[in-house]
């Protein structure tokens, strides 16, 4: 047992579920063999504590690290901060500069709230829609946090947001007062937005661009039009698709335009920042309600932002990571016929991700990762693309990967059983109670 697993055993003593994030849980990925703990992380690779160096062709950071891990002009411009001070009395210079960025990718917002996490900016998106709205009630599309706003869509039916990223979202601990305020469609179905409109007052439309599937026959087109013709605001949650297929929020990219749009992820490449974007006469309405928090004002997480934002447009850092990941999904189905698997690729290019169509996937899953880690490999089932990940990485990742997918083929026609290849329990594939 190393000493990342020593320490998972002891987090979950102290720390209820072991760590702040469900899809860093190592339960998530290889229960009871997991490193668990970094010690350093640059460009694509991770060491452990025990000193191990591993490629991540994993989620990267859940995604934040678009630019590879320890971004060299970035940590520059962070490690000046520090050394001129993040606090003061008076306020950053930066959040001004930012938002004049953000603004300009975005000709169609006037103004710009700025946070640290994605949770607390969608939720202060939903303040703001709300009192701008004079409406409580809220249509929603995608997984947007863990908020009490959010979560009140499974007050009612616990398998609300089942199609929303997670299942089983317990709503324990969020006021029954909220149920019925928030009401999910899912994506695609046009017909169920129209449906929820008819049957309740919505002052809101809260949705993802996209995650796994692109928009067909002129959707986001058609919530534009219904938001319009509703007097409903409308706002596009960015968190994960911003920046990663355009040069800003994905919606230009369809052309559709929304009156608010969060960002976060990407825009800091590691460093802790989110961002609010919207028409004037929607965000101005934030004077009107208390919407404040100490360290949306230190300087770290707009300094970063701002010199990502840089060396994003320098190397047009969509675009590299958009086809690699357009690649990695053709080999992943290429192998898949080779192995005579039925591999089903999804996700935006750069998100990218695959399920082998089996009852025993989870397995399957976990057998990858159990695998790849002794190859000295990050890996699941998606792949968070960087642009840090190079050929060299991907060749090698798919050498191990077409060796695990031949024992895989030989236990989907029964010449080998999965159960005897785990050293360890199966994955999680959810919000489950970890004890």
């Amino acid at each position: 047992m190393g000493n990342g697993q020593k320490l998972w055993i002891k987090a979950k003593r102290i720390i209820p579920g072991g760590n702040m994030l469900l899809s860093k849980r190592s339960e998530m990925f290889l229960p009871d063999q997991w490193p668990s703990y970094f010690k350093k992380a640059k460009g694509c690779n991770v060491w452990d504590l025990d000193g191990r160096k591993y490629t991540d062709m994993s989620i990267m950071g859940i995604g934040t690290n678009i630019l590879g891990y320890g971004n060299d002009e970035v940590d520059e411009a962070v490690l000046s901060t520090v050394k001129n001070g993040n606090m003061s009395t008076f306020n950053c210079p930066e959040e001004v500069y930012l938002a004049e960025k953000l603004i300009e990718l975005h000709p169609w917002a006037d103004m710009v709230r700025l946070a640290r996490t994605g949770g607390e900016a969608n939720a202060m998106a939903i303040r703001i829609a709300r009192a701008a709205s004079g409406k409580d009630k809220v249509a929603i599309c995608g997984y947007h946090g863990w908020h009490d706003w959010y979560l009140s869509a499974n007050l009612g039916d616990d398998d609300n947001l089942s199609g929303h990223l997670l299942s089983g979202l317990n709503p324990k601990g969020v006021p029954q007062d909220l149920k019925g305020s928030v009401v999910p469609f899912n994506y695609n179905r046009i017909d169920e937005l129209e449906a929820i409109i008819q049957s309740h007052d919505i002052g809101v439309i809260k949705m993802e661009v996209s995650r796994n599937d692109e928009p067909q026959d002129d959707f986001l087109v058609k919530v534009r039009k219904i938001a319009n013709d509703n007097n409903i605001i409308l706002i596009f949650d960015e968190c994960t698709s911003g920046f990663r297929q355009i040069n800003g929020g994905l919606h230009k990219l369809y052309g559709v335009e929304p009156d608010m749009a969060v960002f976060g992820k990407a825009l800091g490449n590691g460093y802790a920042i989110t961002a609010v974007i919207g028409r004037k006469e929607v965000m101005d309405v934030a004077q009107s309600t208390f919407i404040s928090s100490t360290f949306w004002t230190e300087r770290i997480g707009p300094t970063a932002a701002l010199k990502t934002l840089e060396v994003m447009d320098k190397i047009k850092s969509w675009e590299l990571v958009t086809n690699t990941g357009k690649s990695i999904g053709r080999r992943w189905k290429d192998l898949g016929e080779k192995c005579q698997l039925p591999v089903k690729v999804n996700g935006l290019p750069s998100m990218i991700g695959f399920v082998i169509q089996s009852n025993d996937w989870l397995k399957y899953k976990t057998y990858i990762t159990q695998e790849m880690l002794k190859n000295n490999i990050l890996a699941s089932n998606v792949i968070y693309v960087c642009t840090e990940h190079g050929q060299q990485e991907i060749d090698n990742y798919f050498q191990v990967l077409e060796s695990i997918f031949k024992v895989i083929s030989a236990c989907e026609s029964n010449d080998m059983l999965i159960d005897s290849l785990l050293n360890g329990p199966v994955c999680h594939s959810g919000f489950k109670r970890l004890n």
